[in-house]
């Protein structure tokens, strides 16, 4: 094992052929607020191939969000199916979901949620500093790669508030990157950005995909969602 890799359950260690790498079947779920029960996913499915780049496209409160984050298993589904690599998701256990999080998925999200107090270099580090182990030397050559394929090798000294907004959404584009994980979800990863700065991290997010990492992208900008190699489209919380 190298210094990037971190320990998968043994069920989610190589691709299966033939197989989605990540499948979906009749998701609900549900949340209530003040007494009064909301269902978000009313029996939504979806399939995604290995290196396979969807968008996910609704309006606001269409369910799209609630669906990222059960597929990325922030949210554990009330019913249905998740699947990874052919592997049961919802009748997985707590640890072997964890593992999966924090080795094969990553997610990003509208806004970077990066440590004000830590450098983007450190920030970058973040998916390894797990407990009291410390970060490894080739931890850190692994992190500065990738702040350098976000365009960033010159600002990993530099403060969260020392950067622009799209340079902190970049940062957590590179922390992302730095597990080596095999899925990168990522949601409204735009929509705190202005259209220039937001093209540029589709731009990078593309290349990304055209490296060989699947992508899940919840966006409501079309024009981004074209870039993906299929669109889906969310109403009410359901497929439309």
């Amino acid at each position: 094992m190298n210094a990037t890799e971190t320990t998968r359950p043994a069920a989610f260690a190589a691709p299966m052929a033939g197989t989605p790498l990540l499948e979906a079947v009749d998701v609900t779920k549900s949340f209530t607020q003040d007494g009064t029960p909301t269902q978000a996913l009313k029996g939504v499915s979806l399939s995604v191939a290995p290196g396979e780049f969807v968008s996910i496209v609704g309006r606001s409160g269409s369910g799209k969000s609630t669906f990222l984050s059960v597929l990325s298993t922030l949210l554990r589904p009330d019913s249905g199916q998740l699947t990874y690599n052919g592997q049961d998701l919802t009748r997985a256990t707590e640890a072997e979901v964890n593992a999966l999080r924090h080795g094969d998925f990553a997610v990003i999200f509208q806004f970077h949620y990066l440590l004000p107090y830590l450098t983007a270099l450190e920030n970058t580090l973040l998916p390894f500093m797990r407990g009291l182990r410390p970060v490894s030397g080739a931890q850190r050559r692994r992190a500065l790669e990738c702040l350098e394929r976000v365009g960033l090798a010159d600002k990993g000294h530099r403060l969260p508030g020392q950067l622009s907004g799209g340079e902190q959404q970049r940062v957590a584009i590179a922390r992302a990157l730095v597990k080596d994980a095999r899925v990168l979800f990522a949601d409204e990863p735009t929509g705190s950005l202005d259209s220039a700065t937001g093209a540029t991290v589709m731009e990078l997010l593309s290349q990304i995909h055209k490296d060989g990492l699947s992508v899940v992208m919840v966006t409501h900008n079309e024009q981004y969602a074209s870039l993906s190699d299929r669109v889906v489209r969310m109403t009410d919380g359901l497929m439309a």
